[in-house]
């Protein structure tokens, strides 16, 4: 796929957890050198604290499996870094000055072209197998299908992720949006919910002033 064939992207999702506001996160996706660069920016707020943090990945346009990720707080240098070297073999790892690599054998993900990659299964096959597995440079993923549901009135594609106990929903139409994540955190379950244009920044406001 020639990248000048991806046309941009945007949407944003609203956290909640137990029911009250947590945040906002915003998706960027766009082509760039023989690569889909997707900019996630998490803003925690609202019951959680104020933290912000910025995931960068970089991925194959068709395969969607990763050639480079990156995570930190957007104010300076990442703090976690992975990019993956296909000519010498190698998978290298930075977190803050430590580094280290291993030997590259497979395709990998990372979280979130993992996320990228349940929406192309569910566009190309209709929500894909029972279960299938993804590999992310912290071990192997798990991936089982859930009955089909509907969010907010839109039917999805459901999986569960393991390890992490995370659930994924995913629009069955076109466009198939993310409509809902589920990731459990040590302050409980974080969802992230997709909003209708136009209403995000209004529920977010009205939500931020009633915490």
């Amino acid at each position: 796929m020639d990248t000048a064939d991806l046309t941009p992207e945007a949407f944003s999702l609203t956290l909640s957890l137990g029911g009250r506001y947590a945040g906002e996160q915003q998706w960027a996706l766009h082509g760039e050198r023989s690569a889909l660069v997707a900019r996630v920016q998490t803003d925690f707020g609202g019951v959680l604290p104020g933290v912000r943090r910025v995931q960068t990945s970089r991925m194959h346009p068709r395969l969607l499996t990763s050639l480079g990720y990156a995570e930190g707080d957007g104010r300076g240098r990442p703090g976690f870094e992975v990019s993956f070297d296909r000519r010498v073999g190698l998978i290298t790892l930075r977190q803050g000055r430590d580094e280290a690599t291993q030997p590259l054998t497979t395709e990998y993900h990372d979280p979130v072209s993992l996320l990228l990659w349940l929406r192309q299964l569910t566009a190309q096959d209709g929500g894909g197998p029972e279960r299938t597995h993804a590999q992310l440079t912290g071990g192997r993923v798990l991936i089982q299908r859930l009955p089909d549901a509907e969010v907010d009135g839109t039917p999805c594609s459901g999986f569960f992720l393991r390890p992490g106990n995370a659930y994924v929903y995913v629009e069955q139409d076109a466009p198939h949006r993310l409509m809902r994540l589920i990731q459990p955190t040590d302050f409980g379950p974080v969802e992230a919910n997709a909003q209708p244009a136009g209403r995000r920044t209004v529920q977010g406001r009205e939500r931020r002033r009633r915490v």
